[in-house]
């Protein structure tokens, strides 16, 4: 292996984290639109379900990470959260095969979410985290190898739209079942690829294992966390038996707190406890670490940045979560999707299949070529991951006819994001070399500012337009397009600045509170997304109401998020002189 090239085992964790996000981008994608358009819910019931679903699927990770680290190790988290995924996947099949049998229907739709929200909570913290295992520490190559890894969650949302929604958003509600279907046959291979992988490609570059069970792991952590107490030690003199039954204390009244503020929130929320649940514990955790009698005034500080931070993000993600709910109703019902007649390929089989064959042998030379130019070459998984999605692709662009899929839209983010994180990377190196250095919480800011721009564009862009009627594609997709630009001003920040500023002993505890704040977002982008205005049996639209705000159109609908995203934005703008000040970032 040379300086410049990768281990094999990142193009492992390329593929199983490609196949992961298809499965789950894909899901996602045609999720709402099953919801409404074979169960037959309304849009506020889809979007209260697409809710609860997303704010699980943050929170979730808080228990894998904690078994993963304390019993079983990346690699077998991995495995069964993938296969518990594919179930979940399954299931959703089995609910779309089962439609209009009642209670039958309903308990297998909710066995599949509550899979996939399980199966999620032992993947998603692992994955990631083996990344950085395979490079000696200080290794130059960390960087692109984090790079190329988020290049594989981008390719795998970018072509699930495509194949979930090709077969199964077809107008027949008996055909959704089939993009479960896909989502489910993505997620195997993932699985399938890591198993067939990860024994001879996951090690470390002296040829250990990384992964397995956690002995190393716990070993390290109760090390670390030795030298957290002796530290404390170093100030306090020693740690007393009443010290330990303070902590004791702290934790059971906490527990109630929380239980009590459940409560509370349960009530106000009228029964609703998945969101009293993720709202009561972004209330209590924070509470709990700040009061801990152990900070000294600089970690106490570094705590308070990151809450602020973990506050504002929410607002983000609040907004930019509606691609899955709103926006796709949005895009379903008053979005004119039939393409120019030059992008309406009208072939013969024969052709098609050229096409596809001409594409694929393309995508592949490329790939190699990419390999010899970074000094390294793929794996087999790699190649066979290329092969399927050349083909798929490349068999839906020819296969299309002249109107956009619902679900398609899907594709725009990643996409963007593929094309455009090259341009925002160079763009603030240059910034950084004419001495202009624009701090992570004023790029936050920024993220927010562009994602109230782009709300506001596309209000602009229905203010006048009746329920029902439709508008250019121009609009959405400069949305999605501006918000893009947003998520990485903001995104790539978030959990590297938890790092930096987390004192180390509570790590752990301050990357679950940023969780939180992503399963809050989520959460709240279905209660907005219940918002959307919908016209009743006659026709006419009922209007709702948020914070006292009469919703009564799709102008009104999108100048919520406008507002939401640009009144947070000049708040972090002003606070950003302070944390600026107090905390380097």
């Amino acid at each position: 292996m040379t300086s410049q090239s990768h281990p094999k085992g990142l193009y492992l964790l390329f593929s199983t984290e490609m196949w992961e996000r298809f499965s789950y981008y894909g899901m996602r994608a045609i999720f709402t639109l099953f919801l409404i358009g074979a169960m037959r819910y309304d849009k506020e019931t889809a979007s209260e379900m697409y809710g609860n679903y997303t704010g699980l699927v943050y929170l979730t990770p808080l228990i894998g990470g904690y078994i993963a680290d304390n019993y079983w190790g990346n690699k077998r988290s991995i495995i069964v959260g993938g296969t518990l995924m594919a179930l979940g996947q399954y299931f959703l099949f089995l609910c779309a095969s089962h439609l209009g049998e009642g209670m039958i229907t309903h308990t297998l739709l909710i066995l599949g979410l509550g899979l996939l929200v399980l199966g999620n909570g032992f993947f998603k913290p692992n994955i990631s985290s083996m990344v950085g295992t395979l490079y000696p520490d200080n290794d130059p190559r960390k960087d692109s190898a984090y790079t190329i890894f988020y290049m594989g969650i981008n390719f795998g949302a970018f072509f699930s739209p495509l194949v979930c929604g090709f077969f199964g958003v077809t107008g027949d509600p008996a055909d959704f079942k089939y993009g479960f279907l896909a989502a489910c046959v993505g997620m195997i291979i993932g699985v399938v690829s890591f198993l067939l992988g990860k024994d001879k490609y996951l090690v470390t570059p002296e040829g250990e294992e990384i992964g397995g069970l956690p002995q190393t792991a716990s070993s390290k952590l109760h090390l670390d966390s030795q030298e957290a107490n002796l530290m404390l030690d170093s100030h306090n003199d020693n740690m007393s038996s009443a010290n330990i039954h303070t902590d004791k204390s702290k934790i059971g009244l906490f527990v109630l707190l929380e239980v009590v503020v459940f409560g509370l929130l349960y009530r106000l929320f009228d029964g609703d406890y998945i969101g009293a649940l993720i709202y009561s514990l972004s209330c209590v955790v924070p509470v709990y670490i700040i009061t801990d009698k152990t900070l000294v005034k600089e970690e106490r500080r570094n705590i308070l940045v990151i809450y602020i931070l973990a506050f504002f993000v929410v607002f983000f993600w609040a907004a930019f979560e509606q691609a899955g709910a709103s926006l796709t109703y949005f895009a379903e019902e008053q979005t004119d999707r039939i393409l120019p007649k030059f992008f309406d390929f009208n072939l013969s089989l024969t052709n098609k299949v050229v096409s596809v064959v001409l594409f694929t042998v393309f995508a592949v030379g490329l790939t190699y070529l990419i390999g010899k130019k970074f000094k390294n070459s793929f794996d087999l998984p790699t190649y066979l991951s290329v092969i399927i999605f050349a083909v798929t692709i490349s068999f839906i662009f020819f296969s299309s006819g002249d109107e956009v899929n619902t679900s398609y839209f899907g594709s725009l983010n990643p996409i963007f994001i593929i094309i455009l994180a090259p341009v925002m990377s160079s763009m603030w190196m240059m910034l950084e070399s004419k001495n202009i250095h624009i701090a992570s919480p004023t790029k936050q800011a920024i993220g927010l500012a562009l994602l109230s721009l782009g709300y506001f564009f596309i209000a602009y862009g229905v203010d006048d337009v009746p329920v029902g009627e439709k508008v250019s594609m121009m609009w959405i997709t400069t949305l999605y397009l501006v918000l893009s630009v947003g998520e990485l001003s903001l995104s790539p920040i978030g959990l590297s600045m938890v790092n930096k500023l987390s004192p180390a002993r509570f790590a752990s505890l301050l990357m679950s509170v940023w969780l939180l704040s992503s399963a809050t977002a989520n959460k709240f982008a279905g209660v907005l997304s219940a918002l959307y205005p919908e016209a009743n049996a006659d026709g006419i639209v009922v209007a709702k109401s948020f914070m006292g705000y009469e919703i009564e159109n799709l102008h009104d609908f999108f100048m919520v998020f406008a507002v939401m995203s640009g009144v947070a934005s000049v708040l972090l703008f002003l606070i950003c002189r302070w944390i600026n000040k107090n905390v380097k970032c």
